[in-house]
């Protein structure tokens, strides 16, 4: 089996207003995707075009912002479940997260 696609990553490239609701949206381009290997590893492949000294920076910050989206018109494969791998802290649950810090202030 090969690899599977998991997720489109996508920058926003600008705005635009919605002629039907008249709402601001962002324009995004797709430049790359997500993927998950037989092994159940996630892997990247980023377009060779792109470029982030590229994208618009209105507010001159330093990096740059990548969204994932499910891919348009299929089933996003699902992601692999992986034990934590030895010496890389398990992120906390929510109920592990306040009994490490004292309780929960939601």
């Amino acid at each position: 089996m090969a690899a599977q696609k998991i997720m489109d990553i996508t920058v926003k490239t600008g705005e635009y207003q919605d002629p039907q609701s008249g709402m601001t949206k962002g324009r995004y381009q797709n430049v790359g995707s997500l993927m998950v290997g037989d092994d159940g590893r996630q892997f990247i492949i980023l377009e060779r075009w792109f470029n982030p000294a590229g994208i618009p920076n209105p507010q001159n910050r330093p990096s740059v912002i990548l969204s994932l989206f499910e891919p348009n018109g299929q089933q996003a494969a699902p992601a692999p479940q992986q034990p934590p791998r030895q010496g890389y802290a398990q992120q906390p649950t929510q109920q592990g997260y306040a009994q490490a810090h004292g309780g929960y202030r939601g």
